[in-house]
């Protein structure tokens, strides 16, 4: 019984704290500075449906300096688009944290 709880806590830990969630587009757009990236996911509920809800996340190309000499290469933080003052590392990040304000996964 006791190894019962034990594998039922480790099982219910994970599926409440996966991150699920489904990829419904990503592109890569534009030229020098105006060059970007979009990926929009659909949020899941916390029972795996599912929602109708989505998120629009969006990074653009780093540029240093200006005129003709800007030079462009690399990606600045990951946004979300509802919530674009914050930042993060990688759209999966992003992806989870705008999903979550939501109340899904």
């Amino acid at each position: 019984m006791k190894r019962f709880f034990t594998v039922f806590i480790i099982v219910m830990t994970t599926a409440l704290s996966a991150h699920a969630y489904q990829v419904m587009s990503s592109k890569e757009m534009g030229q020098g500075d105006a060059k970007n990236q979009n990926v929009v996911v659909k949020c899941t509920t916390d029972l795996g449906k599912l929602s109708n809800q989505t998120c629009s996340l969006r990074r653009y190309v780093k540029c240093t300096g200006t005129g003709t000499r800007k030079n462009c290469g690399g990606w600045q933080a990951w946004r979300d688009l509802r919530n674009p003052e914050k930042q993060y590392s990688d759209w999966k990040t992003a992806a989870n944290a705008c999903c979550r304000t939501m109340g899904l996964r």
